[in-house]
């Protein structure tokens, strides 16, 4: 990537941000390649979730990350430059296009800031392959045309462009201008009480009123565990985990992002997430499992399986931890999820250090046993590699990962897609964040397929596993009802 020292902030004209587009549409002829054009401002604080609810159309791509709890929000709509891939070679694929596109950045402006500079925004659904008719492909990521983010009390604005050999540097210089403009004196009057606009076709709810919903759900989700359990026994796998999937109709159509903004108000603590490749389906939720961070050369992941009810009081609340982390089998399952991180680490040159027991984090409605785990990233090696390693983890897979992955689709009758699959977002810098596509719905109309699942092991019962996942979905809908 290149950097050049232009200050956008000191050049903030339309003459200058003109001259600025022809000198690299200049470098695009001479090398005979598009560029990727990326200006980085500071801005004043703004709610990245509102900027994205002014510009969402159901027809382009968005992508919006948020740890409520930690301050930071991450926000990006339309296209700059984008990338398929599937098959085994999907995450090799995705890097390969990254590295291309960065070799041919022009960028300006501090992006060096927390969240500046151009993001790759990229999912990956849970297996290298998707079934006909499913929504998301294998792999998908882009470079967003507008970009927001903020971390702590830093606002970032940015705009990408493809400027093309042929480019008109007119067209793009006024719709630069006119988002500058926009960033620079945001007008939240015009969101409705929803968060959503005003003046967009279905902004509004009527008299206010919630959706109500109907729902339906195929399949014996107890008959799937006890015949996981048979497998489990002959020693097919040791963990397999398995999803439940209900098919709602509301009775009004549904906007994913307000139904967003009632999942980042319900759990502070998770990544309130929405994603949409631009043609209808959106996929949002709120998954508390991270998968993969990298800043500054040092891998943070973490185990996260074993999980039992939050109490009515701290009393009880209390008890039930203890309960979990005396439980044998729910020790097993989280040691499994561990052992395998340590293992996927291994052949990368990785180290990972963590604690020798591990402790209970709480969520809104659900405690689990959870156990970080960090390393330093050795030269050569990239969040993607990792993140092929790692995914699926047996926290949404099983355990071995190849036999239980292989029986999922035959048990839980149904296409997972990008469910259980991994999202989140690069920059330049070799940095980035992906977590587990786990807690979630996809999305469009008046229509909603929500997921939950567990882990079944030795010593799972059929009437336990669907109790748990009965409670994840009533998080889930309570937060979709608003």
């Amino acid at each position: 990537m290149t950097i050049l020292p232009i200050n956008p902030a000191d050049n903030a004209s339309p003459e200058a941000l003109g001259a600025f587009l022809a000198q690299c549409r200049a470098a695009a002829v001479r090398d005979g390649h598009a560029k990727l054009v990326s200006i980085t401002l500071a801005v004043e604080a703004l709610d990245p979730l509102a900027v994205l609810e002014s510009i969402f159309e159901p027809g382009e791509p968005h992508f919006y990350a948020e740890r409520p709890a930690i301050g930071t929000a991450l926000a990006g709509a339309e296209i700059a430059c984008a990338h398929e891939a599937r098959g085994v070679g999907r995450f090799a694929s995705v890097q390969e296009w990254m590295s291309e596109t960065l070799a041919h950045t022009i960028a300006v402006g501090d992006v060096n800031a927390p969240l500046g500079g151009p993001h790759f925004f990229a999912s990956f659904a849970f297996h290298d392959e998707v079934e006909p008719g499913e929504p998301f492909p294998a792999a998908y990521a882009f470079v967003p045309r507008w970009q927001v983010a903020r971390a702590g009390a830093i606002t970032t604005a940015v705009a990408n462009l493809h400027v093309t050999p042929d480019a008109d540097l007119e067209a793009l210089a006024q719709r630069v201008w006119r988002a500058h403009g926009k960033f620079r004196s945001f007008d939240y009057g015009s969101l409705d009480a929803g968060g959503v606009p005003s003046s967009r076709p279905g902004g509004a709810r009527g008299e206010g009123t919630p959706p109500t919903f109907r729902s339906n759900e195929t399949g014996d989700y107890r008959a799937a565990v006890a015949q996981a359990l048979g497998r489990i026994e002959a020693g097919e796998f040791k963990k397999i985990v398995l999803a439940r999937v209900q098919e709602l109709a509301a009775d009004q159509p549904l906007h994913p992002l307000r139904m967003l903004n009632g999942l980042r108000q319900r759990f502070p603590d998770c990544y309130a997430f929405s994603f949409a490749q631009g043609r209808g389906p959106s996929f949002i939720g709120a998954s508390p499992e991270r998968l993969v961070r990298v800043s500054q050369g040092r891998l943070e992941t973490e185990a996260l399986a074993g999980s039992i009810r939050r109490g009515a009081g701290a009393s009880e609340d209390a008890a039930l931890a203890a309960a979990l982390l005396r439980s044998e089998k729910d020790c097993r399952e989280h040691r499994d999820v561990l052992d395998d991180i340590v293992a996927r680490l291994a052949p990368l040159g990785l180290q990972p250090q963590f604690p020798t027991q591990p402790q209970v984090r709480r969520f809104a409605n659900v405690q689990h046993l959870h156990t970080p785990v960090q390393a330093a990233l050795p030269d050569g090696v990239r969040l993607l590699d990792v993140l092929a390693a790692m995914h699926p983890t047996p926290a949404v897979g099983g355990s071995p990962r190849t036999a239980a992955v292989a029986r999922i689709r035959e048990i839980e009758g149904f296409p997972r897609g990008v469910y259980a699959g991994t999202l989140g977002w690069l920059n330049a810098r070799g940095g980035g964040e992906f977590f587990v596509g786990i807690r979630s719905a996809i999305v469009e109309g008046e229509r909603a397929r929500v997921f939950a699942g567990a882990g079944i092991v030795a010593g799972s019962t059929p009437e336990k596993e669907f109790a748990e996942t009965e409670l994840k979905f009533k998080a889930m809908l309570d937060a979709l009802a608003g």
